[in-house]
C-alpha cells in the first residue's frame, strides 16, 4: 500500500485523491483553508464535484507536515500561480529524493519556467515528475475511462507514478519527455479560450476544427523549439488535452471564452467561472516565449489582445482569418 500526499483540495487535487484510494493507497488530502477541510471532512462531499463522495479512510488535513511526513509519493494539486509559493512551505518538510508529481498546468508568467522547473526550484531535493492528459475532474472522481501520461526524469519514478494511478479506469502511460507534457498541458488552456470565444460568438464546428488544428500547430512550433518532442504534441498531453479542454463543458478555459465572445471583459468572465481559469495566467507566458524563441503563434497573439488591449473579439477572429497566405505544412516540398 503506498502512502500518498494530496497538496491541494479542488476539484482536481480531490478527484486524485478519490482515484488513489480506490486504488488502495493510503492518502492524506491537504487543504490550506480551515473552511473548507471542515467542510470535506464533515460531508465527505467537494462542492464542485456533486456526484464524488470522499471516502472515510482519506485523511483531511490543514497541517502541511502531516500531509507529506513519511509519504512514498506527494501529489501537487494546487493551481498554477500557488505553485511557487506552495512548493516553499513544502520545502521544511520534503526529505532527499522524495517523489513530487506535479498536476497543474501552466507556465510562470515572470520567468517562463514550466511548473516542473518551479517546484525544483524550491524544492532541489525532490524527484519532479508530472502528470497530465485529457482528464477533467468531474469524470475522474465518478470513474469514467480516462488516459494520461507520467512524465519524469527517470524511467523509474514514472513506472512509480504510473503504478499508482493506473486503475480499469485510468489508464497511465510514461514518456521522458517532461518539457513537451508541460507545455502541451499549458498552451492548450490558451486555445481553448480561442475555442471558447468562438462559440460565444455564435460560430460553428468548422471554426472550432480550425483552431484545434492550428491550435496544436502553435503548440508544436513552440514545443519543440523548447526541446519538447514531435510525438508528445500529437499525443494525450498535447492533441488529446487539447481536444478535450476545447469541446467539453466542464472546461473552465472555454467556459470563460464563452463569456468573452458574448462581450464579458476578462475579469467578469473569470468571475462568472467562478474557479481559475488557467489559460488567462499562462497566455502572456506563451505570448513571450514565442517571442523569445521566435515562433509564430497567432492565436495567442490575438487571445492576448482580447484579454488584456481590449480588441473585440470579432475583429480578433477577422485579423486571424485575414492573415498573408501561407502553406500549411513548411517540412512539405513541392514536386515542380
Amino acid at each position: 500500500m503506498a502512502k500518498i500526499g494530496v497538496i491541494g483540495s479542488g476539484t482536481w487535487g480531490t478527484a486524485l485523491a478519490i482515484l488513489l484510494v480506490q486504488n488502495g493507497s493510503e492518502v492524506a488530502l491537504w487543504s490550506a483553508f480551515e473552511d473548507e477541510a471542515k467542510v470535506l471532512s464533515t460531508t465527505r462531499k467537494h462542492p464542485n464535484l456533486p456526484d464524488a463522495v470522499l471516502p472515510e479512510r482519506m485523511e483531511i488535513t490543514t497541517d502541511l507536515k502531516t500531509a507529506m511526513e513519511e509519504k512514498d509519493i506527494l501529489v501537487l494539486a494546487v493551481p498554477s500561480i500557488f505553485v511557487r509559493q506552495t512548493a516553499a512551505k513544502m520545502s521544511s518538510h520534503c526529505r532527499e529524493g522524495q517523489i513530487v508529481v506535479n498536476v497543474a498546468k501552466g507556465i510562470e508568467e515572470k520567468s517562463l519556467k514550466v511548473l516542473s522547473e518551479v517546484i525544483e526550484d524550491e524544492l532541489p531535493m525532490a524527484d519532479v515528475a508530472v502528470l497530465s492528459g485529457p482528464s477533467h475532474a468531474e469524470e475522474v472522481s465518478r470513474f469514467l475511462p480516462t488516459t494520461c501520461v507520467a512524465g519524469a526524469h527517470s524511467k523509474t519514478t514514472a513506472e512509480a507514478v504510473q503504478k499508482v494511478f493506473m486503475s480499469q479506469a485510468f489508464r497511465v502511460y510514461t514518456s521522458p519527455d517532461m518539457i513537451g507534457i508541460e507545455l502541451g498541458a499549458a498552451l492548450k488552456n490558451v486555445i481553448a479560450l480561442a475555442a471558447g470565444i468562438a462559440d460565444g460568438l455564435g460560430y460553428g464546428d468548422n471554426t472550432k476544427a480550425a483552431l484545434i488544428t492550428r491550435g496544436i500547430a502553435e503548440i508544436s512550433r513552440l514545443g519543440t523549439a523548447m526541446g519538447g518532442k514531435p510525438q508528445t504534441f500529437a499525443g494525450l498531453s498535447g492533441t488529446g488535452d487539447l481536444i478535450v479542454t476545447c469541446a467539453s463543458i466542464h472546461s473552465r478555459n472555454r467556459r470563460a471564452g464563452i463569456l468573452m465572445g458574448k462581450g464579458y471583459s476578462m475579469e467578469e468572465a473569470m468571475k462568472e467561472v467562478k474557479m481559475v481559469v488557467e489559460g488567462v495566467y499562462s497566455a502572456k507566458a506563451a505570448l513571450a516565449l514565442s517571442q523569445k524563441y521566435q515562433v509564430p503563434m497567432p492565436i495567442v497573439e490575438q487571445v492576448n489582445q482580447i484579454l488584456f488591449a481590449g480588441k473585440p473579439a470579432g475583429e480578433a477572429v477577422n485579423d486571424l482569418m485575414l492573415r498573408h497566405r501561407q502553406i500549411e505544412s513548411q517540412e512539405l516540398l513541392w514536386e515542380k
